[in-house]
């Protein structure tokens, strides 16, 4: 009997855990032909979710529940819930219930066809404002452009993966983890089935703008180097640029004389240029800060307590 291990990270779920719970106690029963577990990985919340989770887990002996020290974000919670799996495949997905844990019945047949990384592709979101839906549109496409089409569009955390595949992401010990691009990264026999996301069960989203942005770019950054090659690309085109109109305005100042009436101009181009520059060193300063990150090699997550069987 193959195993299956579910990986699920929740901060702050307290109004969805118990549904959570419920709904993947269905999925293992159909699914009677698998050893399964669910790895629930407490992210430091601050409500009534790790209460919860312990009651779930005395109950049910398939749940075991991983609580952090504090919250290390989405991708600190998968990180700390993949180095305790031993499974011959792995789920991922989130706690709040807009990753359906119906789909994961899809992801085994994909499974059992000799698939190693299955994805979901989300087509459509409901419940996200316009704000959100702009930011998803512009990082995928700018991430597509960035990795070679590496990171699909629209592609999810929630996955089924291989053992093979998940313990070669295991084995990368980078600090700016961003999950979905390292399972990308990776290779594999991969495919996407598509998904409608429903809204959270319930309670209040914790992606704020600001947070998803910033995540966005740890993304694009630890995963493409293309944007240094940018700050190249300019500064070669401008000295191009520079050249070209230097020499006919050499021209106009041999022939007829150094007229001086475009200072304005002049002060217009010295502001774009020196826009250009502050955001090129702007650039350098996001890879800076991931170099430091790493060399500091501190830990992804840091455990406080097992609860439920090894």
């Amino acid at each position: 009997m193959k195993s299956v291990t579910i990986v699920v990270p929740a901060y702050n779920e307290e109004d969805c855990v118990d549904e959570l719970a419920s709904r993947l106690g269905k999925v293992f029963e159909a699914e009677s032909g698998y050893q399964w577990k669910a790895i629930i990985v407490e992210n430091g919340s601050t409500d009534s979710t790790y209460e919860k989770l312990v009651s779930i887990a005395k109950q049910d002996a398939r749940f075991q529940v991983i609580r952090l020290s504090r919250n290390f974000r989405m991708d600190g919670g998968l990180t700390a819930g993949l180095e305790f799996v031993d499974s011959d495949a792995c789920v991922l997905m989130t706690a709040d219930l807009q990753d359906p844990p119906e789909l994961i019945h899809e992801f085994l047949r994909k499974w059992e066809d000799g698939w190693e990384n299955i994805y979901g592709i989300v087509t459509h979101r409901e419940g996200t404002g316009p704000i959100r839906t702009l930011n998803s549109k512009i990082f995928y496409w700018v991430a597509g452009k960035l990795t070679d089409g590496r990171i699909p569009k629209n592609a999810s955390d929630f996955r089924l993966v291989d053992r093979k595949v998940y313990e070669a992401v295991k084995g990368m010990t980078e600090r700016n983890r961003f999950v979905r691009g390292l399972f990308a990264w990776v290779g594999f026999k991969s495919i996407g089935i598509p998904m409608e996301r429903p809204k959270r069960f319930g309670g209040v989203s914790n992606a704020h703008t600001f947070k998803v942005i910033d995540l966005a770019f740890k993304g694009i950054f630890a995963n493409s180097y293309k944007p240094l090659r940018l700050i190249t690309i300019f500064g070669l085109s401008l000295s191009f640029l520079s050249f070209l109109g230097l020499l006919p305005l050499s021209i106009i100042w041999v022939v007829s004389g150094v007229p001086f009436a475009g200072f304005g101009t002049l002060v217009s181009l010295f502001l774009l240029v020196l826009g250009f520059v502050s955001m090129m060193l702007g650039i350098l300063s996001e890879y800076v800060g991931l170099i430091y990150e790493e060399v500091k090699a501190r830990p992804n997550f840091v455990v406080s307590e097992i609860i439920g069987p090894e």
